[in-house]
């Protein structure tokens, strides 16, 4: 099994239908195999093998789809970086994933200068260097079929957090991302003639599986931006090809606020919203502004996305729907016992669809499933007596800010960085926009002031900007646990009551 068979199988059943569109740049499922063999091929004569990790840190384009299947078809693992990530981020993730070679922009290079030959990194291949994208095409050769590998050998590295704060990388079998494409292609009821935009980052669960790879399965288009760019989504739906709209919370309130909203969306006819739940009366100013239904599921880069998904059929807001084929769900007490419907505990889940791991993590891999092989989410919800699964609560302090994850331990490290800090804890607060804020609550050291400008400033230069605290709280000390543990609930707590 390849998943790069996907590609393969769309280029030889629709080889003339439109694949990628970035700008007034448009190729065919032809080319879009075609270059993707050029660089399989440059690759391995580059000496590249298979089980081989090839990184990718670069924005959303044509290009990274090209990459990243030509990793695959040439039997090697794409390792797939944030581009937001810093500088010392990416050194981080390279370090950890040691790549053979990495593509990426030349500012991006210029940070791994100094580590380059300590992690066994042999070649960058960037724009002005010494490797370039259009030499690997003039290298390659268009005729080439991917090589075969097991099932559940590793096709993907997808960073991400935890409650410790620090980026694990999720180990995703070309079994696990097949599943997962058919899975979304076939609850979305997708087909050759749809169109998709793709906006939200590639090296992200969502964009890479739930949008990159379900369609190429389904052998649909794709309109890739770098980012979220409301007026070019409105203009790209304008022109009446759109069909399908994948965003977050934040981007559909953002719409509603709109005129004419639904004749704006074009030939729209399908909407879904991922990363976190949405508010039940914007699902219903959604129905009522433009007579489409706004689709949710539930997934997690361990379950290579999709796990449960909300039905044509019978839609019902406020769940997240019931398990995917192949997929099941249970709800679970903390010592791992089945809990009856309507009783809240844990989401752990099963199928072809759980990761293979943590890569080089085997304690983390441990903790994240039970004894039996039921993967824990860290999600509290319930399930109804007809499999909807409903979400309540994470176990987690995860903050999800406009559709992306932040880890609180790893702003408060970079907090701490800061001579004026005594303690600090960082939470996410309800925001309107956001979904949830980063917000960093500081107990300054005496004889100190906290300035928001100067710690915004810093903090830039550590993470990336959308893990960057919007609001920051001074306060004389923070509520704690007899054993001296930030109760972290207790002070969002606070924190709202004070504000209403």
């Amino acid at each position: 099994m390849n998943i790069a068979t996907n590609l393969e199988r769309a280029s030889f059943y629709f080889p003339e239908n439109p694949a990628l569109c970035e700008s007034d740049k448009e190729i065919t499922y032809k080319t879009f195999n075609e270059m993707s063999n050029r660089i399989a091929t440059a690759l391995m004569t580059m000496g590249l093998k298979p089980g081989d990790y090839v990184g990718i840190c670069f924005p959303n384009s044509i290009y990274w789809m090209i990459f990243y299947f030509g990793i695959l078809k040439a039997g090697a693992v794409a390792a797939t970086y944030a581009y937001a990530s810093s500088k010392d981020e990416l050194i981080f993730l390279a370090n950890h994933s040691k790549p053979k070679f990495l593509f990426t922009t030349e500012e991006k290079s210029s940070f791994l200068d100094d580590i380059k030959d300590t992690i066994g990194l042999q070649k960058i291949i960037c724009d002005n260097g010494e490797f370039t994208i259009k030499d690997l095409m003039e290298k390659g050769e268009p005729s080439f079929k991917a090589i075969d590998r097991n099932r559940t050998d590793v096709a993907a590295i997808l960073y991400t957090g935890g409650t410790t704060g620090v980026p694990k990388g999720v180990m995703l079998t070309h079994e696990n991302i097949n599943t997962s494409a058919y899975n979304v292609s076939h609850n979305e009821k997708s087909n050759e003639n749809d169109r998709a935009i793709c906006f939200l980052p590639l090296n992200h669960v969502f964009g890479q599986i739930h949008i990159m790879n379900a369609t190429v399965y389904s052998a649909g288009c794709l309109e890739i931006l770098p980012g979220f760019d409301l007026d070019k989504i409105l203009f790209l739906a304008s022109r009446g090809k759109v069909t399908k709209l994948f965003a977050v919370p934040t981007v559909y309130t953002r719409l509603l606020t709109l005129n004419g909203l639904k004749e704006k969306l074009g030939n729209i006819r399908y909407c879904f919203s991922a990363a976190a739940n949405l508010p039940h009366e914007i699902v219903r100013q959604w129905i009522e502004t433009t007579g489409l239904t706004i689709y949710e599921g539930y997934g997690m880069t361990e379950t290579a996305s999709a796990v449960t998904f909300n039905h044509y059929y019978r839609h019902v807001i406020g769940s997240i729907g019931t398990a995917v084929p192949g997929v099941e769900v249970q709800i679970r007490d903390l010592e791992g016992n089945l809990l009856p419907y309507n009783k809240e505990g844990e989401i752990c889940i099963k199928g072809h669809n759980v990761m293979k791991g943590y890569l080089y993590n085997p304690e983390a891999t441990k903790e994240a499933f039970w004894e039996d092989g039921w993967l824990r989410s860290g999600d509290i919800g319930y399930s109804d007596e007809n499999g909807y699964i409903y979400i309540v609560d994470r176990l987690k302090d995860m903050i999800i800010t406009g559709g992306e994850n932040v880890y609180p331990k790893e702003v408060e490290e970079a907090i701490y960085l800061r001579q004026e800090v005594q303690e600090c804890a960082v939470i996410g607060l309800p925001d309107k926009e956001w979904g949830e804020k980063v917000v960093a609550v500081i107990v300054p050291k005496s004889g100190y002031n906290i300035d928001p400008f100067e710690f915004k400033a810093f903090l830039k230069t550590k993470l990336a900007p959308y893990k960057v605290p919007k609001e920051y709280i001074k306060v004389k000390d923070l509520p704690k646990s007899p054993a001296g543990k930030i109760l972290k609930r207790e002070l969002k707590k606070i924190i709202i009551e004070k504000n209403t």
